[in-house]
């Protein structure tokens, strides 16, 4: 599990819930379900992370909760 926030809502327009995670420029998937839209975000993470490894570009720490205004 990760300790990246994530962010899930319905989209309208896509007719199914989207998956961000506002720390990983990108980052994101979907689901027909709020749980599946979850799970997918969950392997799309970990293929962001190993991917960033393999360029050797930095990963972000996980803040926890971010405040938006």
């Amino acid at each position: 599990m990760t300790k990246y926030e994530i962010i899930i809502y319905w989209s309208k327009d896509d007719d199914s819930f989207i998956a961000e995670v506002p720390e990983l420029a990108g980052c994101s998937s979907d689901g027909k379900t709020h749980k599946e839209a979850l799970s997918n975000v969950e392997v799309v993470i970990n293929e962001w992370i190993g991917t960033a490894k393999e360029l050797n570009r930095p990963i972000p720490e996980p803040k926890g909760h971010l405040m938006l205004a």
